[in-house]
């Protein structure tokens, strides 16, 4: 560790304590994959349904969607975690997964929106003409395309619903961020340790950002 100090900046940053604070940070690493896994696979369901709900003909339905996503979008994340939280009493870890599910579904939707709009219409009518039902050309026909058109929109979702798992230290959910507030107030050196977090979530970034890239190629050209 001796080492180490020559790479410290005198009241700025102190690079043993940098280093030394990544255990401890890192067990907040499966809280942090837990909350990003869960709400996001979430958020896909909900989003196909609050899209199919947007194409639906009854304009009631249509509008009620709307109105939600409207609405979740145009809240900051941080009020609808504390609503559910504070609000509705709820435990610490499903309050994270509900509220980071309800907000980012309502982007989810959006692309998914776009993307089914972006399908030949030709293709829709041909599953019609073969008798197909309005289920199966969308399980069958529309979703795949929809979907593979929707990865880098979605890839840019997951990198952020990653980042927000940082909010639920707000609410005492012992995640990485959460466990980096308690290191640096032990050691009463926050600098160090917000920029040791900060380079931790670039790099878990960094490796999601380079799935994204290989499932895109596979799906793009499929062997």
């Amino acid at each position: 560790m001796n080492i180490l100090k020559y790479f410290s900046i005198p009241g700025f940053f102190n690079a043993p304590l940098a280093v030394s604070s990544i255990p401890r940070i890192m067990a907040g690493f499966p809280l942090s994959i837990i909350l990003t896994v869960v709400s996001f696979f979430l958020s896909l369901v909900i989003g196909l349904f609050l899209t199919l709900a947007q194409l639906n003909k009854h304009r009631w339905i249509h509008w009620l969607a709307r109105a939600y996503i409207s609405f979740m979008r145009g809240v900051p994340m941080i009020v609808v975690l504390f609503v559910i939280y504070f609000g509705f009493k709820t435990d610490a870890l499903p309050a994270a997964i509900i509220s980071f599910t309800i907000v980012s579904s309502a982007f989810v939707s959006e692309v998914f929106r776009s993307s089914f709009i972006a399908i030949d219409r030709g293709q829709w009518e041909a599953a019609r003409s073969l008798g197909l039902s309005y289920m199966t050309t969308i399980r069958s026909i529309i979703f795949p395309q929809a979907f593979r058109i929707s990865i880098p929109a979605l890839g840019n979702i997951l990198l952020d619903q990653f980042k927000s798992t940082s909010l639920a230290a707000m609410i005492t959910v012992g995640e990485m961020f959460m466990q980096a507030q308690i290191v640096a107030g032990a050691n009463q050196d926050y600098m160090s340790i917000y920029l040791t977090i900060a380079v931790i979530y670039w790099f878990f970034c960094t490796l999601l950002t380079a799935g994204q890239n290989v499932l895109e190629q596979h799906l793009t050209y499929p062997h």
